[in-house]
């Protein structure tokens, strides 16, 4: 199987890109590869492969997902049809007819009217668009992707834990079971768009003729009605939702982390979407990460760090006993292997980092100072001896 390119690679554009830099760029590299314009052998592909970049990066929940794991965690949770799934390309179609590539001799079909008709991004793209128009047939009723924000703890992130949250949703009628239809009813084919699901309109303007194809507005793309209704849902198939939902985080997730939960997304007659969870994670009073080690700073008093000693520090999971050396100076690192994050994909943990800071009194009593003093005489002496040579 050949390697997958970057998808910000495929479109030309830096990984901190904006939407409109990204649909920009999309833009362009489509004018230029689409296979009515460019008859190069490999255009074709050029174009599949530059669409599903566009499809990734300009939703921001796979956006998300591609950002933290790249194609090799990003391709295990997606297939080709969840890539392209509630794609909008209906844009970038307008534009392209604009053009008049169908008018070029390569691709395009004649219609009835003898006029050649473009054929479209989800012409090319075929069947792999989850939710989009397959070649001829009614447009695919894929549910909506719907996205939740969830805040954790940074102990919660380090360890995993299961969270219940609030969703909003359109889910299937249950008088009807998602058919739209009374007991006994008949579906029977829509007839403005005759089962097609699509509806063609056509405008003169002088001598130019000019076609666009729409979704059918009387049976929603379906390209079907009831004779008989559901009473509750009203044909629709489906009814708001409010639900509580388990989710469960696995240790090791960051700020930006993106979990799926597959069918938990609106409904649709061809299936429902997926609910996108992305979390956050709580900033800590005392710990600061940094991937998934956790950094702490530690105070320890002169003496305990000039004489040596053993202190208790907190930890994500409790707390343990840190040795400082003797001679320990401000600013040094001491590092407690295994005590940070959990790493995501559940083998070993991240360290955590210590930052010595030696404590300076701002009051001493009068036994306190004379014992400075007598040890200040001390390294004077000391002093003395190493340099008295030096400044005569």
């Amino acid at each position: 199987m050949a390697t997958k390119r970057d998808y910000y690679e495929v479109l030309g554009v830096k990984k901190g890109a904006s939407k409109d830099e990204i649909k920009s760029a999309y833009r362009k590299l489509a004018l230029e590869l689409h296979p009515d314009r460019n008859k190069a052998a490999d255009a074709e592909e050029r174009f599949k492969e530059l669409s599903e970049a566009y499809a990734v990066l300009s939703d921001e929940s796979k956006r998300g997902m591609y950002d933290q794991q790249g194609h090799a965690g990003f391709d295990q949770q997606y297939t080709q049809e969840d890539i392209f799934r509630n794609a909008n390309f209906d844009d970038m179609d307008d534009i392209l007819r604009h053009f008049g590539f169908g008018n070029m001799g390569g691709r395009g079909r004649r219609t009835s009217g003898g006029a050649e008709q473009f054929e479209s991004i989800f012409d090319i793209l075929g069947g792999g668009m989850g939710g989009g128009r397959g070649r001829g047939g009614r447009r695919h009723e894929v549910g909506d992707d719907l996205r939740a924000d969830l805040s954790i703890s940074l102990e919660e992130a380090a360890t995993g834990v299961e969270k219940e949250i609030s969703i909003r949703r359109m889910k299937a009628c249950e008088s009807c079971k998602g058919s739209g239809n009374e007991s006994g009813a008949k579906t029977v084919q829509c007839s403005q768009c005759h089962g097609a699901g699509q509806v063609r309109q056509v405008k003169q303007a002088g001598f130019m003729r000019f076609q666009t194809v729409i979704t059918c507005n009387r049976c929603g793309g379906t390209g079907a009605m009831s004779d008989n209704p559901c009473h509750s849902c009203h044909g629709g198939g489906s009814v708001r939702s409010d639900e509580r939902v388990k989710v469960k985080i696995p240790a090791g997730v960051d700020n930006g982390s993106t979990l799926r939960l597959s069918g938990m997304g609106g409904f649709g007659k061809d299936g429902a979407g997926d609910l996108y969870v992305v979390i956050s994670v709580n900033e800590h009073h005392i710990f600061a990460r940094d991937g998934d080690d956790i950094h702490l700073d530690a105070h320890v008093s002169f003496a305990k760090a000039a004489l040596g000693s053993e202190i208790e520090v907190p930890t994500l999971s409790g707390k343990a006993k840190l040795h400082i050396p003797a001679g320990t100076q401000p600013g040094t690192m001491l590092r407690m292997k295994g005590e940070g994050v959990t790493h995501l994909n559940g083998r070993g943990k991240g360290d955590q980092i210590i930052r010595i800071i030696i404590n300076v009194p701002d009051k001493l009593s009068e036994k306190q100072k004379k014992l400075l003093q007598d040890f200040e005489s001390l390294e004077k002496d000391k002093e003395r001896g190493m340099f008295g040579g030096m400044f005569r």
